[in-house]
């Protein structure tokens, strides 16, 4: 026998080898076919006319063959195909086809899929590809081998990505993405000065903002560059060392110089 939890429920029908995991309270409808020692972490739906392959591993609060978000299916037999060892973490949503649209999704084997993403109705998924936190296939996507859709990456429905492209995290795909590229949104990140609301409600005193302030000014308005105004700061503000006006300015000063990627300015 499988190890099948008691609170799981798994309808007549379904084929569960032996040597596959349920965990509790997971859902496997009637023409689920499993491959040898799946994981069903806990919690997990599978539906519809599933097939997954050998050594596939998903966490909780996982649906995997649901009905597609389409207005125009209306309970067709359509299908989903998952291949061999993929690890499909938690909150992933993979709808099944639709007729009008192939009748099938699928994916190969070799795949993360992270937390929250969602593969649409009709996608194709390749071999060795990652899907990121949220990443979202819109329906009749194809996603080509060993590609790479970032967090929170939107790829358009009927796009195409090529294989080993990457996709940059926040990136709205709305058309083919090049095979081997590197394709991401512009990144147009600003501070808009500091959180004088906020500090206010922590308490921070009118010298502590008078402090940051004039530190910020620094980093922001002078035409100094990061380093330069480092430097400044420490010289100007932080000369007599930290006490409790410059306190801030002195974890402010220690933050940039700590940082190895560079600082949002």
């Amino acid at each position: 026998m499988s190890r099948i939890h008691p609170t799981a429920i798994v309808a007549d029908g379904a084929k569960i080898p032996a040597s596959c995991s349920i965990g509790p309270y997971c859902t496997i409808g009637p023409n689920v076919v499993l491959g040898e020692e799946c994981e069903l972490v806990s919690h997990v739906v599978l539906d519809g006319h599933l097939t997954l392959g050998r050594g596939n591993r998903i966490f909780p609060f996982t649906s995997v063959g649901i009905a597609p978000q389409d207005l125009k299916y209306a309970g067709e037999p359509t299908r989903c195909e998952l291949g061999d060892n993929n690890t499909i973490r938690e909150c992933v949503t993979i709808s099944r086809g639709t007729a009008g649209g192939g009748g099938l999704t699928s994916m190969g084997s070799g795949c993360l899929l992270m937390v929250s993403s969602h593969i649409g109705h009709d996608s194709h998924v390749g071999n060795g590809c990652i899907l990121a936190n949220a990443a979202t296939l819109a329906g009749h996507v194809v996603v080509e081998d060993y590609a790479v859709v970032g967090a929170f990456s939107a790829v358009h429905q009927f796009c195409r990505v090529g294989r080993y492209a990457y996709i940059g995290g926040g990136t709205m795909a709305t058309q083919d993405v090049l095979p081997y590229s590197l394709t991401s949104i512009e990144r147009n990140n600003h501070a808009y000065g500091m959180n004088k609301v906020g500090l206010e409600r922590r308490g921070f005193t009118p010298a502590q903002l008078k402090a940051l302030h004039q530190a910020y000014r620094l980093l922001q308005a002078s035409k100094l560059n990061t380093s330069d105004a480092l430097a400044t700061i420490r010289a100007t503000l932080l000369a007599d060392g930290a006490d409790g006006d410059t306190e801030h300015v002195a974890y402010l000063a220690e933050f940039i110089a700590a940082s190895h990627r560079g600082v949002i300015k």
